[in-house]
């Protein structure tokens, strides 16, 4: 069973045991040519009770006019479960709205539970780079690389987009998946999760001693993640969602809406400890 497959199982689970409330509002960003501008890359929702879901706005160009056509007040009074359910890795426009639901429901449940999810711990220090080191980046991560600027530490970069190779020639990037084989270290972008590529990922990790899957959109439960053998997720843990939403619209950083949120396998129960 592929981890998209498992999140989406485990959301819907959690919508049977627990009243999810209806989406209040939604977010979805005009589509710019030639890429997203800053403040504009992500979509996100937010439930009745104030709880929210963020998802990554990766869409190709064959869905754009089905993106484009999609009305936020349609959304209003819905309930995510239907969002959540079509999180099948068939269909991006589906799959982004999926996600975004998902992580909803998830930290709807950590508001109604006695769950207290970690908001203070920063998910990248605890990857605790060290001299020696050979690590892998999936996805291109700046905030890592000046983490690793002062470490003697060898930095490998897995990327989809070709592109950045001859953009960065002095960065080690590059498209062979297989060199994670070589990394003690990983630390991998939560859009793979989004993009259906996770699953290939972890596959290749064969030598990690340590994984981190961190990102925005890593605001669900983490248990299909550990159960692959990633050690910490850290995504962003939604406080306001009805705030957010005016953020995003008005490309805002996202300020008191929003705080870290950190799971460490070492310590976590899972959710079915709720």
């Amino acid at each position: 069973m592929s981890i998209m497959t498992e999140m989406r199982d485990m959301a819907m689970g959690l919508a049977s045991r627990f009243q999810i409330p209806k989406l209040a509002g939604i977010v979805l960003p005009p589509i710019c040519a030639g890429g997203q501008p800053e403040g504009g890359e992500f979509m996100a929702l937010a439930l009745e009770s104030g709880a929210g879901g963020v998802s990554y706005l990766l869409l190709p160009d064959s869905d754009v006019v089905d993106y484009q056509a999609l009305k936020p007040q349609a959304f209003v009074g819905a309930r995510p479960e239907q969002y959540a359910e079509a999180f099948t890795g068939s269909d991006p426009l589906q799959d982004m709205l999926g996600l975004a639901a998902i992580n909803a429901i998830c930290q709807h449940v950590m508001r109604v539970s006695n769950f207290t999810p970690n908001t203070a711990v920063d998910s990248l220090g605890l990857m605790s780079v060290e001299n020696g080191d050979r690590v892998g980046m999936v996805g291109f991560f700046p905030p890592l690389m000046k983490y690793m600027s002062n470490r003697n530490a060898e930095l490998v970069i897995v990327e989809k987009n070709e592109s950045l190779v001859a953009r960065y020639p002095n960065l080690n990037i590059t498209l062979d998946i297989t060199e994670l084989n070589t990394c003690n270290k990983v630390l991998c972008t939560s859009t793979t999760l989004l993009n259906n590529t996770l699953d290939d990922v972890l596959q290749q990790c064969t030598v990690a001693q340590h994984i981190s899957v961190l990102g925005p959109t890593a605001g669900y439960f983490p248990d299909p993640l550990f159960a692959r053998g990633v050690h910490v997720v850290g995504g962003r843990l939604v406080n306001d969602g009805m705030l957010l939403l005016q953020l995003l619209s008005e490309r805002k950083r996202w300020g008191d809406a929003t705080q870290k949120l950190t799971f460490q396998a070492s310590d976590y129960k899972g959710f079915d400890h709720l």
